[in-house]
């Protein structure tokens, strides 16, 4: 199997703003009181990640919050750009991505506008999308909502919807972050047999979960990161093991990169 998205040495770095005010005073007294001043923190999301996943593997990422897990999908997905190393997916790839609840959708138009306005992004012509809407629309089961604006919509009718169209898609690649945490449970079961389908089709899952059931229902592969670095990559039962090993590892001054999972996994 060939591969289809390698990380070679990815780094990525944000800059966080603290103490930050448009508020003129503010800012003049800023000049002379270092209290009112604003205070830029230089952020490594990411440190040095190299991984390679081949065309049809369901890879599991887990890690603590704020471990670098959405920031790596974002950068797969061409939404955000390393600041360091190389990201490299097939050029004419299609990736179906459901990174974060409403990303892509304008609130203030309707369902059906938003399957439109999702579907072009993707390169899709207006016939294309014409035939592709009456199966996003039934996938989803919102028939009765899809003249509806979105910000009427619930968290688990803009799952359904999100789902239904990154699923509709046909995508050779699909990326998915915590998308299971709202919807129902019928909607879960009907998510899990559209991506044992697409493992079936030979089609590529990156999935973040902090579920251990969910990673071990879909994946075949676990990587494990902490504080922006690849910490593990491996088996997933081995994987789970050494996360579950690392969240409970609470000693100051612990090295998270030495440890090994307990004996018996």
């Amino acid at each position: 199997m060939s591969v289809v998205i390698h990380a070679q040495e990815v780094s990525k770095r944000f800059y966080l703003r603290h103490n930050r005010s448009t508020d003129l005073k503010v800012r003049f007294l800023s000049m002379f009181h270092e209290r009112h001043r604003e205070v830029i923190e230089e952020f490594w999301a990411l440190r040095n990640v190299s991984l390679a996943i081949r065309s049809g593997e369901a890879v599991g990422l887990v890690g603590r919050n704020g471990s670098g897990k959405s920031t790596l999908l974002k950068i797969v997905a061409g939404l955000h750009l390393p600041t360091k190393g190389r990201m490299l997916v097939p050029a004419r790839a299609r990736i179906g991505t459901m990174i974060e609840l409403g990303v892509g959708f304008h609130h203030e138009l309707s369902g059906e506008e938003n399957v439109y306005l999702n579907a072009s992004v993707y390169g899709l012509t207006r016939s294309q999308i014409q035939a592709l809407y009456p199966k996003v629309v039934k996938y989803s089961g919102l028939e009765h909502f899809m003249d509806t604006p979105l910000k009427s919509y619930s968290s688990g009718m803009q799952l359904r919807l999100g789902f239904a169209i990154a699923a509709n898609l046909d995508p050779e690649i699909l990326l998915l972050d915590e998308i299971f945490a709202v919807g129902d449970a019928e909607f879960q079961r009907q998510c899990f047999q559209t991506l044992d389908e697409f493992r079936a089709q030979g089609k590529t899952i990156l999935f973040v979960s902090h579920t251990p059931s969910a990673v071990r229902t879909l994946c075949d592969r676990v990587c494990v990161l902490d504080q922006g670095r690849l910490v593990f990559d491996g088996t997933v039962n081995e994987g789970l093991a050494y996360y579950k090993h690392l969240t409970a590892a609470t000693t100051p001054g612990l090295s998270y990169h030495h440890l090994t999972p307990p004996e018996g996994s």
